[in-house]
């Protein structure tokens, strides 16, 4: 009998599963069902055999709810729906199948991939039959469960380390990829959550000095049924399963209460080291795919409240991945919004990366709105407008490329700024060895200098660009500098996935050797990673890149849970000394807080001298001037960062990109006397102090390569 409490209620209660005395009230969203039934399974009950369904018999404003006597921690459950089957309807109700709840905290089991999971006629292959008649083959033996979890735990003094944008250095990587292999981490721990938290990983985190790990999707996943067919696995994550429950596999732990409670335990630790953590969420599709796809959850409850779907009840894709959730529907932004309270306030994560972001901004038109409903939501919720939101500003729909359009708080991941720094190392270095000209230098020092032509409006600042160079999804950066195609064999899709522009050089060798080339090529990484750590905005490092991690090529190495991206840590001696190198200029952009800047500089004059806060020379030590903005075959640009109106030290930053070594005329600014040189790209390893510089004799660069000096203060 359901609780009075519960009975008299004008509003649904909370969706999921609430514990209260003798059981748990569960309350499920199926807007155009008939009938919802809780399942309950015993656990170690693969087959289902155990199956006791249990009724939800009130309903309102489309959510089923009820009490379930004697269900309680360590339940495993699943629902089962009844409703209209009318798919040029959108309605997709098939009780034979079992479903996920979505509020569902752990998940237990893999997907079996079999006709019998997906909700229409299927070929033991698993291509569509005929989309339209219903299979009416249970599922419940080759789908996951739900468990009940206790969501209590030790936080004791955890804080969040709350670190400014402006001061941070994001380190985007993978629970497994990056302690498979790291000595020192017990082998029974490699690649899970604990992992991560070892003291080695720690360690290394913070001598790096990186101030948040942005970890690849954690949330329970499933591989694709395509992939799964090739033999292959979903290793990045972005085919989420449920977005309220820790991946599984992830964990050391192997029951779902101890998976949950060793995540959090991941949180905390890192948070006594400082480090914030970071998730990138897939909110813009599920693991169902389209309507040719599987019912494993959302589908069976309510396809038309979920999805987005046309007239004939076909999925609107603009993800590329069959389906899109429907955020033009209440139910759908609550859940999101529900999930994403959830991570934040009960496992005490410091804030989120959005897979594909304009598809969460798509309103009845399907035209990205920056004020979407969503968004406004995102931007004024009092817990989730005060972590860290960044967006990649992009989706697969019409129009979807939308970098600079999303509305504070909001920071994007800054494609033009990746593409200009790339072109300016890479291509354009190979197009100036054969006499060609390039793209010039004036739009990168529109990034260098935080992309406000970008960013600018709504007050925004430097901190809404999030700068990189390479991310999980395309080349490392030492893949960048050794591949000029793409080499996805392993994939087995021929080589049709991935990128095909990708703005690279391979220095006139294709692929990974050691030789003479092998030095040029450690000098780009070190101008890639240089420029990276200097610009003004946020910067964000793909893991392994700051000791030149290779891919052999693959650009998109989703489906690769190998070697091929795995972090080897049996590192030759010329990536310790890029390892130091990157530690240096991280420790650097911490030291020098001109690099830091949260507004756009003025270009105007900041002091009585004359001096401005930020100032463009060319390679003869002369201001650059209109003509020389628009000159496609310049490749010197000196930038002088102005720290004094802030009593902080001056750095001049000198860009040389030309393939023949060049002579450099250091500026003479208003106020500056001196320099001292800090660091050269030409240098294996950073000196361990800084070299004075005479004024009076040019400065040799050495083809390709950069340097930061340090204007000497003389009082």
């Amino acid at each position: 009998m359901l609780p009075r409490s519960l009975a008299t209620r004008d509003h649904p209660p909370a969706p999921g599963v609430t514990l209260v005395e003798g059981g748990a009230q569960v309350c499920v969203y199926a807007g155009h069902a008939d009938s919802l039934d809780v399942c309950l399974f015993e656990p170690g009950d693969t087959r289902g055999e155990s199956e006791r369904r249990v009724p939800l018999t009130d309903r309102i404003h489309g959510y089923w709810f009820g009490f379930v006597p004697g269900m309680g921690l360590g339940q495993r459950y699943g629902l089962r729906a009844s409703g209209p089957w009318s798919p040029h309807d959108g309605l997709r109700y098939n009780p034979a199948k079992l479903l996920l709840d979505p509020y569902a905290r752990a998940i237990e089991g893999e997907v079996t991939w079999v006709p019998d999971v997906y909700g229409h006629r299927t070929s033991s292959d698993l291509r569509p039959e005929d989309l339209y008649a219903v299979d009416d083959r249970n599922s419940a033996a080759y789908l996951p469960r739900g468990v009940v979890v206790d969501e209590r735990f030790d936080w004791g003094g955890d804080r969040a380390p709350a670190r400014a944008m402006s001061e941070s250095v994001i380190y985007e990587t993978h629970v497994r990829n990056l302690t498979m292999r790291l000595p020192g981490v017990p082998a029974e721990l490699r690649g899970t959550y604990a992992g991560l938290a070892h003291p080695v990983t720690i360690d290394y985190l913070t001598r790096l000095g990186v101030t948040a790990v942005e970890l690849l999707p954690v949330h329970s996943f499933t591989t694709e049924p395509e992939v799964w067919r090739r033999g292959l696995v979903n290793h990045w994550g972005y085919n989420t399963l449920g977005f309220f429950a820790p991946h599984a596999r992830y964990a050391a732990a192997r029951d779902p209460q101890g998976a949950l409670d060793e995540f959090k335990g991941m949180v905390k630790l890192l948070h006594a080291a400082g480090i914030e953590v970071l998730l990138d969420v897939v909110y813009n599709h599920t693991a169902e795919q389209s309507a040719r796809g599987a019912t494993l959850s959302w589908r069976g409850l309510d396809n038309r409240a979920y999805y987005r779907l046309d007239g004939r009840g076909d999925d609107i894709d603009v993800t590329g991945c069959g389906n899109t959730l429907d955020v033009r529907h209440v139910v759908t932004v609550r859940m999101i919004l529900d999930s994403l309270r959830y991570w934040v306030q009960e496992c005490h994560v410091d804030g989120f990366r959005f897979d594909l972001a304009v598809a969460l901004g798509r309103g009845k038109n399907d035209e990205f709105d920056p004020d979407h409903p969503l968004l406004i939501a995102l931007r004024t919720d009092p817990v989730l407008s005060q972590v860290k939101n960044i967006a990649e500003p992009w989706d697969l729909g019409i129009q979807g490329w939308r970098t600079g359009q999303f509305p504070p708080l909001f920071s994007e991941w800054n494609d033009r700024f990746r593409d200009r720094v790339r072109s300016f190392w890479l291509t354009d270095l190979a197009r100036n060895l054969s006499g060609q000209p390039g793209h010039g230098v004036q739009d990168l020092a529109t990034r260098l200098a935080g992309s406000a032509d970008l960013f600018h409006h709504r007050d925004r600042g430097p901190i809404a660009s999030i700068n990189f160079v390479a991310a999980h999804d395309g080349f490392t950066t030492a893949d960048l500098t050794a591949y000029n195609h793409k080499h996805n064999e392993a994939n087995r899709e021929d080589n049709r996935d991935g990128a095909d522009n990708n703005c690279s050089w391979n220095h006139g060798i294709e692929g990974q050797i050691d030789d003479g080339v092998s030095m040029l090529r450690h000098r780009s990484m070190r101008n890639l990673l240089g420029t990276l750590l200097v610009s003004t905005g946020v910067p964000m490092i793909n893991g392994g890149d700051e000791f030149g991690r290779t891919q052999h090529g693959n650009n998109n190495a989703f489906c690769q849970d190998n070697e091929t991206s795995w972090y080897d840590w049996a590192l030759q001696p010329w990536q310790e000394d890029l390892l130091a190198t990157t530690a240096f200029l991280v420790k650097l952009r911490a030291d020098y807080p001109v690099l830091r800047q949260r507004d756009f500089f003025s270009g105007g004059q900041v002091h009585l001298d004359g001096s401005k806060d930020l100032e463009w020379f060319g390679s003869d030590g002369r201001p650059m001037t209109m003509d020389r903005w628009g000159d496609d075959r310049l490749r010197t640009l000196q930038m002088l960062l102005n720290g004094a109106p802030e009593q902080h030290d001056s750095l001049l930053v000198v860009f040389h990109g030309d393939a023949h070594e060049g002579s450099v005329t250091l500026p003479r600014p208003p106020g500056l006397t001196a320099y001292e040189l800090v660091w050269d790209s030409a240098w294996d390893r950073p000196l361990e102090s800084p070299v004075a510089v005479p004024l009076d004799e040019p400065a040799v660069l050495l083809p390709a390569s950069m340097r930061i000096y340090r204007a000497v203060d003389p009082t």
